[in-house]
């Protein structure tokens, strides 16, 4: 059943918005004790089981334990998706598809704050303020276009990718991620381990802005956000455990889409390339596909990777990818069946959207409120 209905918002709900946005205090945005959580994904397609163990099955588990006094933003980030080339009626498609994955696996947007990141301008205004105080050596430093842009052309090595490719906006995008946690000044980032440098990043500009537009004994506008590491693995191509699982990817077999189906996802583990050695190791060095396969299969049950391990020491390859198959199939059905059940509701989504984005503006407007009054724009 879908939980609520929501009318569209107009002129007057905005104007209140601002109202209620005006009356929030400095003080009840940030208390001592509270905790704010922010993490975005992006919308360029169904996500893949990597994405699941590795960051949204872990949103889920924050929704659940965190204290009632936290607040918990989860964002679809459109503008990220931007910064490299889009087909402007899938992009669209594919933003609603994930609001849809999001409720799906369990995202509560009566608990959580759900919403697209660019139904929030406040968002892009933060990004140009910060901007300008971003040494573009920090910038320089980023390592994360590079595999992007190599993954955009399918590249086999970030060497092998022409900078003439490279635009202002894949350049810049860790600013306007710094500008997505500190909007709502963010105390907590679950991301994955690849985003680390991103949140450093975020750190500084946080810091940089503080010292300079800390005035007349005001407090520091933003808090330094602490990354919060997600407690799975990384999982890695099926076909190339080189690298990670990825929607890129040219090749379908080298991931498990949460819309697969059983027959799908049975079919791409038994093609999932492991060794020739007998029984089974976790080495991810010397055996990368049979230790992707015990950590999807640790992953999926919760288990530890080398407890799982133990109990394949006299098994082989057969039974192990069969159990995986189950594990994955286990995980995998009810958000599956979920979103298959609510990704037409183009009302209910829209409503869900139109409902988290009131609610993120009415925490980032007292940010920019703030912003805008120390830099000397208001």
């Amino acid at each position: 059943m879908i939980p609520f209905r929501l009318g569209r918002v107009g002129q007057p709900a905005q104007r209140a918005l601002q109202r209620q946005c005006q009356r929030r205090t400095l003080t009840s945005q940030t208390s001592s004790r509270r905790r704010v959580i922010f993490s975005g994904i992006q919308p360029t397609g169904i996500p893949h089981l990597g994405n699941y163990l590795g960051a949204l099955s872990n949103w889920v588990k924050l929704q659940t334990s965190a204290q009632r006094d936290d607040v918990l933003l989860f964002s679809i980030v459109g503008w990220h998706a931007l910064t490299l080339p889009q087909d402007p009626t899938r992009l669209q498609s594919s933003r609603e598809d994930m609001l849809a994955v999001l409720l799906a696996i369990g995202i509560d947007p009566t608990r959580s704050i759900l919403f697209h990141q660019d139904h929030n301008r406040h968002h892009t205004e933060l990004c140009w303020i910060l901007s300008c105080l971003t040494p573009m050596g920090k910038l320089r430093r980023m390592t994360t276009w590079k595999s992007r842009l190599a993954a955009s052309r399918n590249a086999s090595s970030e060497n092998d990718i022409d900078d003439s490719l490279l635009n202002a906006g894949l350049f810049s995008y860790p600013v306007l991620q710094a500008a997505d946690v500190l909007a709502y000044r963010a105390t907590h980032v679950p991301v994955g381990e690849d985003q680390r440098q991103h949140i450093e990043l975020t750190r500084d500009l946080a810091d940089i802005f503080n010292r300079t537009f800390s005035r007349h004994n005001q407090p520091p506008l933003f808090p330094l956000p602490e990354y919060v590491e997600a407690p799975s693995k990384r999982v890695l191509s099926l076909k190339d455990p080189s690298s990670k699982m990825s929607k890129s990817s040219p090749d379908a077999a080298s991931r498990i889409l949460l819309t697969d189906t059983s027959s799908q996802i049975k079919a791409k583990i038994r093609g999932a390339v492991t060794d020739s050695i007998p029984g089974i190791t976790y080495d991810p060095l010397s055996r990368p596909g049979t230790s992707n396969l015990l950590t999807i299969l640790a992953a999926c049950t919760d288990s530890d990777v080398v407890q799982v391990t133990k109990r394949y020491e006299n098994k082989g390859h057969g039974h192990l990818k069969s159990d995986v198959t189950d594990a994955v199939e286990e995980v995998l059905k009810g958000p599956r069946t979920e979103f298959e059940r609510i990704r037409h509701e183009k009302t209910f989504l829209e409503q869900i959207a139109q409902k988290g984005a009131l609610q993120a503006m009415e925490y980032s407007a007292a940010t920019i409120d703030q912003v805008r009054r120390r830099v000397g724009l208001s």
